[in-house]
């Protein structure tokens, strides 16, 4: 897959592409990226890429026209009609079937805006999906274009050092969407905390019963909402349900 990366900050990608274990992914060419800088697509001697908006107000607005220059270029070296993610606060919040979704597409065309925004004409032309981390701002785009690739990058085959530990991430449908359980590692007695007794009895089945009693009670405390949609979806068990009354 092939995602190419609009932005005004290409350097800010250089460390996240070479560091960690997703690194597998970018330097096998598994999900291959490429950085574009609208810049280089702008005319005049001071390369402007931005503008006063109309109407007035504080800050500054990217301009269209670097943007469409810029995305003609893409389009030409990919040869395909790839969609145009922005990352905004109008966009839909990024979640694990989302991210499941693009890990099996063939990639898409990234916008990082800056400033105020972009404007909206661009958008209205071009853009085809907006995503969004969370309900608060960032100063541009390059943060949540870096975690939409990352969590990408890691259900690639071979890029986790366990092709089948995501299947027990937060969120997965192995999980049936429920939060993760807590993990410990050694010594096994630190600061005279235990680790639970269930896992290190060495029978497995009393440590997936545990690990599941767990994976309830976090999710009850922290995320009740995962509760929720998991049993409207008919994957609470009535031994889960027991658990929960107990909670």
């Amino acid at each position: 897959m092939r995602f190419d990366i609009i932005t005004l900050f290409p350097e800010l990608f250089a460390p996240f592409l070479t560091a960690g274990v997703t690194r597998r992914a970018f330097e096998s060419g598994l999900v291959n990226v490429h950085l574009w800088n609208p810049r280089d697509y702008a005319g005049g001697n001071y390369r402007r890429v931005d503008d006063r908006p109309f109407g007035g107000g504080p800050g500054m607005v990217m301009l269209a026209e670097p943007l469409t220059r810029c995305l003609d270029a893409v389009r030409i070296e990919r040869i395909d009609d790839a969609p145009v993610i922005l990352f905004s606060p109008v966009g839909k919040k990024i979640n694990h079937v989302q991210v499941e979704k693009w890990s099996a597409s063939s990639g898409a065309v990234l916008l990082c805006g800056r400033y105020e925004g972009v404007d909206q004409r661009f958008i209205d032309a071009y853009v085809t999906t907006q995503l969004s981390l969370g309900d608060f701002v960032l100063s541009g785009g390059e943060i949540p274009a870096m975690a939409f690739l990352d969590a990408i990058a890691r259900l690639q085959p071979g890029v986790l050092n366990d092709d089948g530990s995501h299947q027990q991430d937060s969120f997965n449908p192995a999980l049936n969407g429920l939060l993760d359980c807590p993990h410990y590692t050694r010594p096994e007695v630190w600061q005279d905390r235990e680790v639970p007794a269930p896992l290190l009895s060495g029978h497995h089945a009393q440590i997936e019963r545990w690990r599941r009693e767990q994976s309830l009670r976090m999710t009850a405390q922290h995320r009740p909402d995962l509760i929720e949609a998991a049993r409207a979806a008919g994957q609470i068990t009535p031994l889960d349900e027991k658990l929960l009354k107990k909670l």
